[in-house]
């Protein structure tokens, strides 16, 4: 027989559920979207030294070296931040997920009983 407490119980819970879901993703996308746009300010800034540094270049060697390890940098830089904001949404997926453990864990083994009879 259908049970309306039960259900409002089980609806409550899967709110509340999807509630710290939510509140998890919003962070993590906030934190990403933070780091993202320090990264563009400090890239930006780093491009405008580097112009600046390479028009006040005394010769054309020393322009290719200034060019040659800024290009290094700003590679190595980029690496890091990919690999930083990798993490980030790695981690936002687990946040994301935790408060559906518990309710998953439990309706396995539900079925699982209920399988086994």
């Amino acid at each position: 027989m259908f049970n309306f407490d039960d259900a409002n119980k089980k609806s409550k819970e899967a709110l509340d559920v999807a509630v710290k879901s939510y509140s998890a993703m919003t962070r993590g996308f906030q934190a990403i979207a933070t780091e993202a746009a320090d990264y563009s300010k400090k890239s930006f800034e780093d491009g405008v030294a580097h112009l600046e540094k390479l028009t006040s270049a005394k010769s054309l060697e020393a322009a290719f070296e200034l060019q040659t390890n800024y290009l290094k940098a700003s590679y190595e830089s980029f690496f890091n931040e990919a690999t930083k904001i990798g993490e980030m949404y790695a981690d936002l997926a687990k946040d994301a997920y935790k408060p559906y453990e518990a309710p998953v864990a439990k309706a396995t083994a539900a079925v699982k009983t209920a399988a086994a009879a």
